[in-house]
């Protein structure tokens, strides 16, 4: 849980924007691996409950395939609110219909919400990042990585953090981190074809975990 006065900034900072709710990140304290998405949906926001519309329904098969539970991992996001956008489409009757549509976060959004990913990371202190979409991967790592190129790929690495709500600027944290990029479960939907290099992300993936896994209970055990 976040402190209730970071919070109360953050939501303040992205009040003048196109954003509703707030949904709050969930997982256990030492997870498996914590999972970095874009920003809730109408669904998310409606439940409160990240991940839980349609690429939830994909991310559940991923972690099917992975072999482990969304109660293992630490869900969250770059923004915790809602982006949308309005929708304007005629009904068969001729009625002009209007209505809320998600959208990408921009950078403005992003950075009212930067203080409470840098927390989650700082206080949660993940054996690994898995970020999903280029926007997650964006905030964590810059604009010089691209998900084309970095997906399925073990990096480690400083992250970004942003050093202060006045100056809106970013710097690298001290802490590296093992970050593995991928796609958004949600791209599949609008390229099919990604399908499958996804697939063969979580492959790379699993024996990582495993590696990860014992490697923690080696240093426990000392």
């Amino acid at each position: 849980m976040y402190p209730e006065k970071l919070v109360e900034q953050c939501m303040k900072r992205i009040q003048p924007y196109a954003c509703e709710g707030f949904v709050w990140g969930k997982g256990p304290e030492n997870p498996t691996f914590m999972l970095v998405g874009e920003a809730p949906g109408a669904t998310e926001i409606e439940k409160g409950e990240p991940f839980i519309g349609r690429a939830g329904e994909m991310l559940n098969q991923f972690l099917d395939h992975l072999g482990i539970t969304r109660e293992e991992i630490y869900i969250t996001s770059v923004v915790r609110s809602r982006p949308y956008k309005f929708e304007t489409k005629h009904a068969k009757d001729g009625t002009v219909i209007q209505r809320k549509a998600n959208r990408t976060p921009n950078q403005k959004e992003i950075l009212a919400h930067a203080p409470l990913l840098d927390y989650q990371i700082a206080t949660i202190r993940p054996k690994l990042i898995v970020t999903m979409g280029t926007i997650a991967l964006h905030r964590l790592l810059g604009k010089e990585h691209q998900i084309s190129a970095d997906h399925g790929t073990l990096l480690h690495t400083s992250v970004l953090k942003l050093d202060s709500m006045e100056t809106n600027t970013y710097s690298w944290t001290d802490q590296q981190y093992n970050v593995f990029p991928t796609y958004h479960p949600a791209s599949i939907f609008y390229n099919r074809k990604l399908l499958g290099e996804i697939y063969e992300d979580l492959d790379k993936l699993r024996p990582l975990l495993h590696s990860l896994h014992n490697s923690a209970q080696h240093m426990s055990s000392k």
